[in-house]
């Protein structure tokens, strides 16, 4: 897949950011692609969650003859029983009050369950949704936890991805100074209300930091992947679940340099 020309007007200036090495300290800094300066699109942000969110959905039905199958024959007046199809034995049939009966409004796999997006808009809503994680009015009303000494997105040197454990993980994390973000969502893991917690959704895990990688076989991904809340994703599956759930933009984004540089060589930004 090509580059995606993004045409949009400029309202800022790409920032400039430091590079962080996984003891935590900046080591250089660079500025970052064009796609960080866009607008913030919410509106189209929220059309796109919602339609990759319907994409899942699995049209369901009823069999057409479902409670039809029962020959009945209303007994007409004179019998002291409701006027409804029934078998020579008085059991009432087709009626979808009756047991047995078909259902009065059942649902059809006719009916459009998923939510439609142009690829343009869909596209834009993506490069949108990774410039609001450099906007820190954005990442803080998402509830992350963040020093006002840390640049957004965290931009890591390359050697971050070597990290091959969870102890490594957590050791790196604790350096640069998001740890407290992961206890955030680890203390905040409850049971959901409701049935859901019966048809395999029974947990509710808020989310915490997003880890994008510039390699499929990272060992970063590995590391981070069972922390609480934390998503560990390559840079060409980078989707609108994953930079704003909810359709909430603003998610804590900690990206390697390499990856940062195929951002900008995916996405370009042509300004009018």
């Amino acid at each position: 897949m090509g580059a995606i020309e993004l045409v949009v007007p400029r309202i800022m200036k790409p920032p400039e950011v430091n590079v962080y090495s996984i003891e935590g300290k900046p080591v250089s800094r660079i500025t970052l692609p064009d796609v960080f300066s866009i607008p913030v699109r919410i509106d189209l942000i929220r059309r796109a969650h919602h339609a990759a969110l319907s994409a899942a959905i699995q049209p369901q039905g009823r069999d057409p003859l479902a409670g039809k199958r029962r020959v009945g024959e209303s007994w007409g007046v004179g019998y002291s029983v409701a006027r409804v199809p029934r078998l020579d034995n008085g059991r009432a049939v087709f009626a979808p009050m009756t047991r047995g009966g078909r259902r009065a409004h059942a649902p059809t796999s006719a009916k459009v369950v998923r939510e439609e997006i142009n690829h343009k808009e869909r596209l834009y809503a993506i490069a949108s949704a990774i410039s609001a994680t450099s906007m820190r009015e954005y990442v803080l009303k998402r509830g992350h936890i963040v020093s006002n000494d840390l640049t957004l997105p965290v931009v890591v040197t390359q050697e971050f991805e070597d990290l091959d454990s969870a102890r490594k993980a957590k050791e790196f994390l604790k350096n640069i100074g998001l740890w407290s973000d992961i206890e955030r969502v680890q203390s905040r893991i409850r049971i959901r209300a409701g049935k859901g917690k019966m048809r395999g959704r029974r947990y509710i895990e808020p989310k915490s930091v997003l880890v994008v990688v510039s390699k499929q076989d990272s060992k970063a991904i590995a590391a981070f992947r069972n922390m609480p809340g934390v998503d560990a994703v390559h840079i060409n599956l980078l989707s609108i679940e994953h930079l704003a759930p909810g359709g909430v933009p603003g998610r804590l984004m900690i990206i390697s340099e390499e990856a940062v540089k195929m951002l900008g060589e995916k996405f370009r930004v042509i300004y009018i």
